[in-house]
């Protein structure tokens, strides 16, 4: 603990690129404008110019929602819990640390979510966010690697990300309600036919069945950099970019094949995160950037290897990874 003493006494705080968080609201209007043309040219044919109101008003209220959505409720909604006082109190303090290197107000509140995939997300915002991490992670990372897990999470958090990550998400949710409108639509098409009645345009039907496939290419063109700068961060913050590359290598990072997009129960491909918006980039050639990568000298974190959290009364159904509501896979 005498390590992180001196650390919080001579480590300054690291200011972020105003490029930075430019470029996260760009992005951000980037995916709803994309998300917004879509929905209007669904609806136009059965409202007309109404459907630009409506999509206006969908819009705002994604905003507000992406930004006043307590990280706590957001949690809740993916299965993550709280661990109890203590469980993990040494990552309770590298999360401290970590989130003072990285000047932001206040560390992340750490839960834990019950599947043994190896993956890690948070919500939120730089004031308050929060943190979730798999069991599978707990139980499988070393503490140095879970260490600059929790890392790039706070990088996120302080780069502004996570508002980013929040609209990424309501457009996925939102995609795939289409999807589902879509089909419903498509069959009640189909009994029109036989029996006469009203058909809705096919148009409508066939952009809402590909708006979960539509949306995620358009996350994938956008975000191209995201994660490397997360982990050039991580470093920076830790002092340790083989310790953030062995993390990387040890991530769980599948994004599935694009028919996953097409195919129920869940138009989403298999990615172990809330949002989608993070499969863009190589592991490969970003454990190749960080190896390379000489971060400069920082007082050592506290990673000594401690008794780790089981999570009592979860089953092995609950670990399996799966899809759950509302459309991840984890």
């Amino acid at each position: 603990m005498r390590a992180m003493t001196l650390d919080i006494q001579n480590t300054p705080s690291r200011p972020v690129p105003r490029g930075a968080i430019f470029a996260n609201y760009l992005q951000a209007g980037l995916l709803l404008l994309g998300f917004c043309a879509l929905l209007a040219a669904a609806l136009w044919p059965q409202l007309g110019t109404t459907a630009v109101a409506a999509v206006a008003v969908a819009a705002i209220a994604m905003v507000i929602v992406a930004a006043r959505l307590p990280a706590t409720t957001a949690m809740r909604i993916y299965g993550a819990r709280p661990y109890q006082s203590g469980d993990l109190a040494q990552f309770d303090g590298i999360a401290s640390e970590l989130a003072r290197r990285a000047g932001l107000a206040a560390p992340p509140k750490l839960y834990v979510v019950p599947s043994m995939l190896v993956t890690a997300f948070s919500f939120g915002n730089r004031h308050r966010f929060a943190t979730a991490l798999t069991e599978g992670l707990l139980r499988r990372l070393t503490m140095r690697e879970v260490a600059a897990v929790i890392a790039r999470e706070v990088a996120h958090a302080q780069r502004g990300d996570l508002f980013v990550y929040g609209i990424t998400d309501l457009i996925s949710r939102c995609a795939q309600g289409l999807y589902y409108v879509g089909l419903l639509l498509a069959a009640l098409n189909v009994l029109a036919a036989i029996s006469g009645g009203e058909r809705t345009p096919w148009l409508s039907i066939i952009l809402m069945v590909l708006a979960p496939a539509l949306m995620n290419l358009l996350q994938l063109l956008v975000s191209h950099t995201r994660e490397q700068e997360a982990d050039r961060a991580a470093a920076l913050l830790t002092g340790d970019p083989l310790g953030v590359a062995s993390a990387i290598s040890r991530i769980d990072n599948s994004p599935g094949q694009p028919l996953d997009d097409l195919l129920p129960p869940v138009p989403a491909r298999k990615v172990a995160l809330p949002s989608m918006l993070r499969l863009s980039t190589d592991t490969e050639r970003r454990i190749s950037r960080i190896t390379a990568f000489e971060a400069p000298p920082m007082p050592p974190l506290d990673t000594t290897e401690g008794p780790r959290i089981s999570l009592i009364g979860v089953g092995p159904i609950e670990l399996r990874p799966r899809y759950r509501w509302p459309g991840v896979w984890f």
